[in-house]
């Protein structure tokens, strides 16, 4: 298996802590930031492998302080298409990793939280197993099928993210589905919750985003 990689965004991270033990449980992953998201790991004295972007939110005295400490800084222009998160989780793909979990993906800037969602179906084209992990919930995008461990009444919530998502099918629900069909502009999955430790989701066609709410 290879090794776990943790690309951090620019968002919302009130704490550094949880990342500090998200990266200790994980055993030493490989730390990507996205650009200015670097000055966030200062304070909590977590040194990142890579620092990706054009370098257009984070200060010079930051960029030198890690690349002091050993942190490749992988530099792009400033005119470019991609966001730097995207960046940082093309960079991880071209290290070959097939599991990547994204932190600071949410809160602050509503366009950049939506951007970093839509990533997730990007890394599913990819065949990569990918999730947004926050201390109250982690997302994570599917076109096939999962199974959640979870706990008796954790809420679930499923957001089509192409036009349609058809032949959904839920088991282990409070409110169970059979072949059914989500679309955009019709948020009837919000808010379900496991009836039991176990679920399982699988959809036919398109792509589904499963929403679970962990600190509720």
């Amino acid at each position: 298996m290879n090794k776990i990689i943790f690309v951090i965004s620019g968002g919302v991270m009130d704490d550094p802590l949880f990342l500090y033990d998200e990266i200790r449980s994980a055993g030493d992953p490989v730390v990507i930031c996205a650009d200015g998201a670097a000055q966030k790991l200062v304070a909590s004295d977590i040194t990142p492998d890579y620092i990706v972007g054009d370098m257009d939110s984070i200060d010079e005295d930051t960029l030198r302080y890690f690349e002091a400490k050993g942190s490749g800084i992988i530099r792009y222009p400033g005119d470019k298409d991609e966001t730097d998160t995207q960046l940082a989780l093309e960079y991880a793909f071209e290290m070959g990793s097939d599991q990547i979990h994204i932190f600071g993906a949410l809160g602050g800037r509503i366009d950049h939280a939506l951007a970093n969602i839509s990533l997730l179906v990007m890394c599913v084209k990819r065949g990569v197993d990918a999730k947004i992990i926050d201390k109250d919930c982690e997302l994570f995008v599917i076109d096939r099928s999962c199974v959640i461990n979870g706990r008796e009444d954790e809420t679930i919530s499923l957001i089509p993210l192409s036009t349609d998502v058809t032949g959904i099918t839920l088991e282990g629900f409070m409110y169970p589905l059979s072949d059914g069909v989500m679309e955009i502009g019709r948020p009837y999955g919000v808010s379900n919750r496991l009836t039991g430790a176990r679920g399982k989701i699988s959809v036919e066609a398109g792509y589904l985003l499963i929403i679970r709410q962990i600190g509720i």
